[in-house]
């Protein structure tokens, strides 16, 4: 009973975090300006303005921030349990990186200067051919060590072809937008492609969500979780499906963010445990407030361009990645 207390008490201390983050990513704006008194303002132009701001810059970016934050804690800890290694991430199965091609594609052919659209449209294609490629490698019933051979295998093949693409691009403004959008940033993301991109990250979200118990057998050994009714072929199916829809309609619309997935579960683990099924849920909540803090802290800076959010989340999670191999190492006999 105290450990499910406990357990609660977590997931709402999180929930807090990552509802005071939303609010103050609507509300707090470049150099930390505060939109709030514009919205009461006395002139009605201004309360006008404030307003549209709101609703067509500050809240796509925010919902983005929850949604995206959410997707990537919840991927990484359901990946981290499936294959029972702490340095697993969403990336590795290769559908963010098939996402990040397709988009690249729509901007390498001049498609992009049509509608925007057809941005986040290229990405969720391209993860979703990464997947079916990776089950024409893997088979119906991989094992572990083949899923994870074959997501590496796409993920080389797929950034390789997006260097092929940068090289390749004919026109400067191309590669400087091809480069800008791999960067990750929510900024000047509208409500249609957030209206896009979140059916499918919350399909891919239920999808793992239900795979908790079956990690939680997992744990004990694929043929102890068999022995113990789970149909694995389906739970895999499930965890790795569910995480490419998820990142890979995450990735189409705000480029390529890192190390969300990898570090979150690790910093929720200590709270709630080792149980994987236990851990979807609060990683899923302190992905959010990650994201959505660190989203505020690239728009305080007064002056010149805007430092991408991509840029930010890896120099945070680059030495965490450093610092766990040692530990890892360290606890090998």
């Amino acid at each position: 009973m105290m450990r499910r207390h406990s357990y609660l008490l977590v997931n709402l201390g999180l929930a807090l975090a990552a509802a005071i983050f939303f609010l103050a990513s609507i509300y707090v704006g470049r150099g930390g300006e505060l939109l709030l008194a514009k919205l009461h303002a006395t002139d009605g132009t201004d309360r006008a303005l404030a307003w549209l701001i709101l609703e067509e810059v500050r809240l796509p970016r925010a919902l983005l921030g929850l949604l995206v934050g959410a997707t990537l804690g919840l991927t990484g800890a359901a990946l981290q349990g499936l294959l029972r290694n702490p340095l697993a991430e969403p990336g590795l199965i290769g559908a963010s990186s098939g996402a990040a091609l397709g988009a690249v594609l729509v901007f390498y052919f001049g498609l992009a200067s049509g509608t925007a659209m057809l941005v986040p449209f290229g990405g969720v294609a391209g993860a979703l051919v990464a997947l079916g490629i990776l089950y024409l490698l893997a088979g119906r019933d991989p094992s572990i060590t083949t899923l994870v051979l074959a997501g590496v295998a796409i993920s080389a093949f797929t950034s390789a072809l997006t260097s092929l693409a940068l090289s390749l691009a004919a026109s400067p403004y191309a590669i400087y937008e091809i480069i800008f959008w791999l960067l990750g940033s929510f900024t000047d993301r509208s409500m249609d492609q957030v209206r896009f991109a979140a059916p499918f990250m919350l399909l891919g979200a239920v999808l793992v969500a239900s795979t908790g118990r079956g990690l939680d057998a997992l744990t004990l050994g694929e043929d102890t979780a068999a022995t113990l009714g789970f149909n694995q072929p389906s739970l895999k199916a499930r965890a790795v499906l569910g995480t490419g829809l998820a990142v890979g309609a995450a990735v189409s619309v705000t480029g390529v963010i890192g190390f969300v997935g990898l570090v979150v579960p690790h910093l929720v683990r200590p709270l709630v445990g080792h149980q994987p099924g236990r851990l979807l849920l609060p990683s899923a909540l302190a992905g959010a407030a990650l994201l959505l803090a660190a989203d505020l802290l690239v728009r305080l800076p007064t002056g010149g361009p805007e430092p991408k959010l991509g840029v930010v989340t890896s120099l945070i999670g680059a030495p965490f990645f450093l610092w766990l191999i040692l530990r890892t190492r360290r606890e090998a006999p």
